[in-house]
């Protein structure tokens, strides 16, 4: 029967929170505390790159400026500045490279893995809520906080480092193992891939601890291979050197180098230096060397690098999200259809 207000006309529907928007409270209800850390890490991380970005980065830019000036034995400098930006800046880098990591050991072990375990996954799915759109809601509010925080502390990142080139003598290069990665959207991918991984090691393993230390091992596993795959996977450009040289010389990021044969053939390079060593001169004759070779990246072939391996890496994070899906169906069977007993 239809409700009727005092005056007898109908009363109005009530509305009741979808079971969706429920579950979004009850995600980030439930892991408040890692919400808390995170933010807590955020805004630490935040603070130290603008300050890196602004007073330590001026500091020790007039150090190096009235270091480089010096003309005399004993001279004046601000030595406490150099070294307190140095050490900062690579604290700061190392953080950022370690946030998919932190990403990766808690969606493993607290984002699915502890609720398989401890059976409250298996409550929520009997409260009309599929399991489908349950762990869609477990990937979907995650995923858009760690893609806004770490696409921020990214772009804090770049920006710092590049305002310290050619002020900062100490500063890395963006060829350095870290800084290459840390300035660029592969970090974000990489943070993308540790939350699908660690969703996926915890619906296989159901055990928090083990999910934790696989989301990790493979997060780690992906971030080494990509690195070492990055200077692949865009066409280099070769540079041929004198032997006058003390060896190659490379544009930034070096792909290949070594010795480069009359014939047109490539040797390995012995690092003997430039000919004008006489057995190094004698050796380059007896294997009829004509010049050192480099193929390497210059800066600006650095987006095209790291566009490159942010989609395969994206790309395994939604074979690992698919991967995820399909477990859980065949660990629990379709969910059942509306209507029927």
């Amino acid at each position: 029967m239809t409700a009727l207000t005092t005056a007898g006309a109908p009363a109005p529907p009530v509305r009741r929170p979808s079971a969706t928007r429920g579950l979004v409270r009850t995600v980030l209800r439930l892991h408040r505390p890692a919400l808390y850390a995170g933010a807590a890490l955020f805004v630490v991380l935040t603070a130290l790159l603008l300050w890196l970005h602004g007073p330590a980065m001026d500091a020790a830019a007039t150090a190096w400026r009235r270091y480089d000036h010096c003309r005399e034995a004993a001279c004046v400098y601000d030595q406490d500045a150099i070294l307190t930006y140095k050490s900062f800046s690579q604290y700061a880098t190392v953080a950022v490279t370690f946030v998919p990591f932190l990403v990766a050991a808690w969606a493993g072990a607290s984002l699915v893995g502890r609720e398989l375990e401890t059976g409250t996954a298996q409550l929520s799915w009997t409260q009309s809520l599929s399991p489908a759109r349950w762990l869609t809601v477990k990937l979907a509010v995650p995923a858009v906080l760690v893609t806004t925080g770490t696409s921020v502390l990214v772009l804090l990142h770049q920006r710092t480092w590049r305002r310290s080139q050619g002020r900062i003598d100490t500063a890395k290069d963006w060829t350095d193992v870290l800084v290459l990665h840390a300035n660029g959207p592969t970090t974000v991918a990489f943070a993308l891939f540790g939350l699908a991984v660690g969703a996926l090691t915890g619906l296989a393993l159901r055990r928090s601890l083990a999910a934790l230390a696989l989301s990790v091992f493979c997060t780690l596993a992906v971030r080494v291979g990509t690195a070492l795959a990055t200077p692949h996977l865009w066409p280099s450009v070769r540079t041929v050197s004198s032997l006058r040289h003390n060896g190659p010389t490379g544009l930034g990021l070096t792909v290949d180098e070594g010795l480069l044969t009359s014939t047109g053939g490539r040797l390995a390079n012995p690092y003997c230096g430039s000919d004008l060593n006489l057995q190094c001169r004698d050796l380059y004759a007896r294997l009829h060397v004509v010049g050192f070779y480099n193929d390497s990246h210059p800066y600006s072939h650095y987006w095209p690098l790291q566009w490159v391996a942010t989609g395969i890496v994206l790309a395994l994070t939604a074979l690992a999200v698919l991967t995820a899906f399909r477990l859980l169906t065949r660990q629990v069977g379709a969910a059942p259809k509306k209507g029927r007993r």
